[in-house]
């Protein structure tokens, strides 16, 4: 008897009958109550950093971008749920998968990880320090950044996934709840909001387009999804339709989030011409406005939020990043595929904790050395097509299971996402020429 079953997230269909692996007639059902690995890549992936590029999408160009807020979503579920269905299908984690593809991998990864958590570490302390010294202006903003740096560390150093995961939920919830409440206070402009729906490029948006599509919720902590798959107890197959639900979710709730951001900056910023500064300071600046606005309670909720936003980062980044070090540093001594919680307290996930906490507080103290923002930006912009472009090629190669191997839209989406981050990639590189 023949049967059609559907798969997420660019959903191919397949025909199962005698022969087809239990993994495809025995998926465990989706459940609200077991959604977590894709909260927590979403509460990572979005930033400081990514609030400031949202917040300053609306200010220039009001809701006309609206639309591309939408379509960068798609992305990131299309390239979590590759990731994910990598770890399930084939029970190996995505540096096993890239190893396969030869070396060349390990020299860009290695030097890679190592030049990102050096800077990224001090970008994120900062980040969590702004809202805190505004709230609370009895240090100064270097001495916070340390203080949110050795949290994150000892939180991550003493706790496992499922204490990390809890923590992580309530601050995408603190996160969620305070900026989408924000975009309903302020009175979103509902018939411009459906204008923007239509995919319009206004002058001199290209570049902003292309980062709401490609940049936010998208870094290495993308790559970190399946780990996070993995330490939630989903080792197999049977487990592809809860990640499917999972990832879907938690990008869902990315998409609202964005969307509120962009409001925010439309009708605060954009109608009263408002201009915020670069940077995560630019967010400083918005709480600023609201306080103007409507008072201090209002702009006290932001900072929290604000903070939320930031601090995740450094919860996600600290524990997610270290277990990708240590499958890494595993492979190299031929350790692969070691249970999440033996990468937990292996001592190459402990170093990497150590290296993003202490080695970037010397940069708070001074200005960033401009040659390790070079190869911090030209190694970053490469990431991205990277995980996209070798996700193509693995889940469509006899490495994977048959049935779990790419289908035509799912090829259409990892091959669109590819090209989109060369593009945002030569970008990013120009500009760095440009600059120097």
């Amino acid at each position: 008897m023949t049967e059609i079953r559907f798969f997420a997230p660019f959903e191919v269909a397949v025909e199962v009958g005698e022969g087809v692996p239990v993994a495809l007639t025995e998926q465990r059902k989706a459940s609200w109550k077991l959604i977590g690995p894709g909260i927590v890549v979403a509460a990572t992936g979005v930033g400081a950093g990514d609030m400031v590029a949202t917040l300053i999408a609306g200010e220039r160009f009001g809701y006309t971008l609206l639309w591309a807020t939408i379509v960068g979503c798609l992305v990131k579920i299309a390239l979590a749920e590759a990731t994910g269905r990598w770890h399930l299908a084939t029970e190996r984690t995505i540096f096993d998968g890239w190893s396969s593809l030869g070396r060349w991998t390990h020299f860009y990864f290695g030097p890679y990880i190592v030049v990102w958590g050096f800077l990224y570490g001090a970008t994120a302390m900062s980040a969590s320090a702004l809202p805190l010294a505004a709230l609370f202006p009895v240090l100064p903003l270097w001495a916070w950044a340390m203080l949110c740096g050795v949290a994150g560390l000892v939180f991550v150093w003493f706790n496992q996934y499922a204490v990390f995961e809890k923590a992580m939920t309530v601050l995408i919830g603190l996160m969620f709840v305070t900026v989408v409440g924000l975009a309903v206070f302020v009175t979103p402009d509902i018939v411009a909001t459906v204008k923007g729906l239509v995919p319009l490029l206004p002058q001199g948006s290209a570049v902003y387009t292309l980062g709401l599509i490609g940049g936010v919720g998208g870094t290495i902590t993308m790559a970190a999804y399946g780990y996070w798959v993995n330490a939630k107890g989903w080792r197999d197959a049977t487990w592809m339709r809860m990640m499917r639900w999972d990832n879907r979710v938690a990008y869902g709730m990315t998409g609202i989030f964005v969307i509120a951001m962009l409001i925010v900056g439309a009708e605060l910023l954009y109608a009263t011409n408002i201009a915020l500064s670069e940077g995560d300071r630019g967010l400083l600046d918005l709480a600023g406005v609201l306080e103007e606005r409507f008072g201090r309670v209002i702009s006290v909720v932001f900072l929290i939020g604000f903070f939320a936003a930031a601090f995740s980062s450094i919860l996600g980044v600290w524990h997610g990043v270290s277990l990708m070090f240590a499958d890494f540093v595993g492979h190299l001594r031929g350790r692969v595929n070691r249970p999440v919680e033996e990468r937990e307290r292996s001592w190459e996930f402990r170093g990497y904790l150590l290296w993003l906490t202490f080695p970037p507080m010397l940069l708070l103290l001074f200005d960033r050395p401009f040659q390790l923002v070079i190869i911090y930006g030209v190694l970053g912009a490469f990431f991205m097509p990277f995980l996209a472009l070798t996700l193509l090629w693995l889940l469509n190669s006899d490495r994977v299971p048959r049935e779990w191997r790419n289908g035509i839209v799912s090829n259409v989406g990892l091959a669109v996402a590819g090209l989109l981050f060369i593009v945002l990639c030569a970008h990013e590189i120009w500009g760095y020429v440009q600059g120097g």
